[in-house]
């Protein structure tokens, strides 16, 4: 800082053309003023004698009374320049006195005539009538000091210490009084110890960083984790803080803090659950030591605790709210948000622990039935007694406006009308500050809200009514694609023999919907629940079909089911809501398409996709009734040999369906349209299934009894063609229920089957052989 100087030259028999001094003058300096030892002065009083002459501050100089100024011998001769900024008068103080460091302003030079030069003498230097030191002759001289209880102190020295107090007054190298006291985040341990001492809280979507700097994590909802602290001190311990949506998709809340530790991961949830890694670790109010973080649980939340030679590190979680506490020596430093970092919320975002959408914004319209007027009365509380004792050394600004801002667009419910008072009475405590009654006169508690109750992670503990019992809630994120399809769970899963449907649990809770309540068309059948995910899962399959109604149409055969509420019919009156969901798989009928094979190949397969499920269609030849001897590679059939064709399905449940032959026919190209054609069986109808008479080597064997059908006939070939002969067989499922699905040949059966014909489905599926 600037300041002016105070420059006396001594003239020896020199006479001056400038103002003269009187013996007795009061000059005006306030264009320059002088600071002097600690007071500031605008007037000089200057008076020669015979004796002497002297330049005082606090009036005309007097042996008796003293004063402020400098004394010398008498001068004959007295002026006074006052001078502007003169760059080489400063870079010569600068350079004969590295003490001054301050830059030239202005300076008063007063010349002094003396008629011998014996007069010339040094200068005294006088403290309130003390004299404490001398201006040499020929010299430039800093005489600047501090002054303390009329004591005047030279720069850079301790005026008084307090040792346990940690506070030093000193006066500093530029001659200003200061109090030296442990930094704004210490504290002192006595013995002239100042040691770190600091809170950082993490509440809702707010962080009160160490220095009482409030911070918001807005509009980003979808598990996103941010770096909340860490220390230089501790290169391998971090802790960061797990964001996540609860009733409303633009306002995230602290979901879980994770503490990772020398390359493990120990997580701090909701509901007082701790996992080490994958595994879930069983704590009690006694320390539990896990790679060197004492682990413990109590009714008000969960305590993680680092302990060093010189540091610890404490972390305190209750579902709802982290405390970190920081306890070393000075100077530790903290980054991560609750540090006053520089860096912006996206680089403090740790990928590894985000999901990927985490950078997508969400937009709601206001909640129109907050009272943002009574919210913010209830947050002022903390300025109010019972909490008002612990104001001084803890803001409570940033607990008040984290608070409103937070209420003022998400209702109050789920604790948080005392989650943040909370906070801020545990804040206090952690200095130190008890804040007897508090609880009481808001109506709080002081134990951790939804303690002990384990939500699933598209879940969150709330509260069923204000101050009632918790259950868990589905995030608004997760249950927002059901709601906008209106449905309670997720799209039917159809297997090879089995089906099922899950119903997520908390939106049947959301609708009073009790699952035990719930069963399939057979009363026996109850959904079952994933105790780690509180889904609920209904299944059938063809060892229990569970009251499964199997019907068919043009193009599949459906399976249904339904899930459906107990019958209260016999009740007078119910308060339990009447559920009804049907579900259903279902199998295509054959649709048309033609695979062959030459007789000297072992099989052929089909496979065939039946939208839910799919199943497959294998053609096998055998040269004996017994079906033993299959037609393998290379084996030689001869015209007018015998052979047994099997139609085979894999994949169909057969308790449930059966594959009945209509009708197989034989060409001589690929196509079952061709021609010429040899009709097997023929009037292939869904009642009726005749070998045909014009080729008494055809015998039906077994058709709508199972999943295959088996016919006969003897080798032939096409007169004049190429040698090759194409066999294709209509098919279609018959589901077990209907009346019967074994055809018979009779002019009756045919005439049924018209009336039926809808349910009908065809399959070509072929085989060749060559002479």
């Amino acid at each position: 800082m600037p300041r002016p100087l105070l420059f006396l030259s001594t003239l020896i028999a020199l006479a001056c053309a400038q103002q003269i001094i009187t013996p007795s003058s009061v000059l005006n300096i306030s264009s320059c003023p002088i600071t002097y030892y600690g007071k500031k002065y605008e007037q000089i009083y200057v008076n020669s004698t015979t004796e002497n002459f002297a330049l005082c501050f606090d009036g005309f100089f007097k042996t008796q009374t003293g004063g402020d100024g400098l004394v010398g011998p008498a001068a004959s001769y007295v002026t006074l320049h006052i001078n502007s900024k003169n760059s080489k008068l400063e870079s010569q103080v600068h350079q004969e006195v590295p003490s001054i460091k301050a830059s030239l302003k202005c300076n008063l030079e007063f010349f002094m005539e003396y008629t011998k030069a014996t007069s010339v003498s040094d200068l005294e230097v006088y403290i309130g009538g003390i004299k404490v030191t001398t201006v040499y002759k020929n010299t430039i001289q800093d005489i600047s000091g501090c002054r303390h209880s009329g004591i005047a102190y030279e720069p850079d020295t301790v005026v008084s210490a307090d040792p346990e107090t940690c506070s030093k007054l000193t006066c500093s190298e530029t001659a200003v009084l200061e109090t030296i006291g442990c930094g704004p985040l210490e504290r002192c341990q006595g013995n002239n110890t100042c040691v770190v001492d600091t809170t950082c809280t993490v509440t809702g979507p707010t962080v009160i960083n160490v220095h009482g700097q409030l911070n918001f994590i807005k509009d980003r909802c979808d598990r996103c984790a941010y770096s909340l602290f860490s220390t230089p001190s501790l290169p391998d311990f971090l802790v960061l803080g797990n964001f996540r949506d609860r009733r409303r998709k633009d306002v995230s809340f602290l979901d879980s803090v994770t503490l990772r530790v020398d390359g493990h991961d120990i997580h701090l949830e909701q509901g007082g659950r701790v996992q080490m890694d994958d595994s879930t670790l069983t704590l009690s109010s006694s320390s539990q030591l896990v790679h060197g973080v004492q682990l413990s649980k109590d009714q008000t939340g969960v305590t993680a605790k680092l302990s060093l030679s010189n540091l610890i590190i404490s972390v305190f979680f209750d579902g709802n709210t982290a405390q970190i506490l920081l306890e070393g020596p000075a100077g530790s430093s903290v980054e991560g948000l609750c540090g006053n970092s520089s860096r912006s919320l996206s680089d403090l975002r740790l990928s590894e622990y985000s999901s990927t959408s985490c950078e997508m914004q969400y937009s709601e319209t206001a909640d129109s039935t907050i009272n943002c007027t009574s919210v913010t009365e209830r947050c002022n509380l903390l300025k109010e007694a019972h909490f008002s004792s612990c104001n001084t050394d803890i803001d409570p600004e940033p607990y008040i406006t984290a608070c409103t801002d937070t209420l003022c667009k998400y209702p109050a419910v789920d604790g948080l009308n005392c989650q943040f008072l909370k906070a801020y009475a545990r804040a206090c405590s952690l200095h130190n500050h008890a804040l007897d009654g508090w609880t009481s006169k808001t109506g709080c508690s002081s134990e951790a809200f939804c303690q002990d109750r384990t939500c699933s992670d598209h879940e969150f503990c709330g509260e069923k009514t204000v101050g009632g019992d918790t259950r868990c809630f589905c995030r608004d994120i997760f249950a927002s694609k059901y709601q906008e399809i209106n449905s309670l769970g997720d799209p039917t899963v159809c297997m090879q023999d089995s089906a099922s449907v899950t119903l997520v649990g908390c939106l049947l809770e959301d609708k009073d919907i009790n699952y035990s309540a719930l069963h399939l068309n057979d009363p026996t059948c109850r959904g079952q629940v994933d105790e780690l995910t509180h889904m609920v899962t209904f299944s059938f399959n063809s060892s229990n079909r569970c009251g499964t109604v199997v019907t068919t149409n043009n193009s599949y055969v459906i399976y249904k089911n339904t899930i459906r509420s107990q019958n209260y019919s016999f009740d007078v009156i119910t308060r339990n809501a009447q559920v009804q969901i049907d579900f259903s798989c279902v199998h295509s009928q054959p649709s048309i398409h033609t695979a062959t094979f030459r007789i000297r190949d072992c099989s052929v397969a089909q496979k065939i996709s039946c939208g839910a499920w799919n199943y497959t269609l294998i053609i096998k030849a055998y040269t004996d009734a017994g079906w033993a001897q299959v037609v393998q590679l290379n084996s030689e059939v001869r015209l007018n040999q015998r052979i047994w064709v099997e139609l085979e399905t894999n994949g169909l449940d057969g308790s449930m369906v059966t594959v009945v032959r209509d009708s197989c026919w034989a060409t001589n190209q690929a196509s079952p349209t061709s021609s010429p054609r040899h009709d097997l069986i023929i009037n292939g109808e869904r009642y009726s299934d005749c070998a045909n008479p014009a080729d008494l080597t055809v015998a039906v064997e077994e058709n709508g009894l199972g999943t295959s059908t088996l016919f006969s006939f003897n080798i032939f070939r096409f007169t004049g063609g190429s040698g090759e002969v194409y066999l294709h067989c209509k098919l279609h499922l018959c589901p077990k229920e209907e009346t019967s699905c074994i055809p018979n040949c009779n002019a009756a059966a045919r005439r049924r089957r018209s009336v039926g014909s809808k349910y009908e489905g065809e399959a070509s599926i072929g085989m060749s052989w060559t002479h």
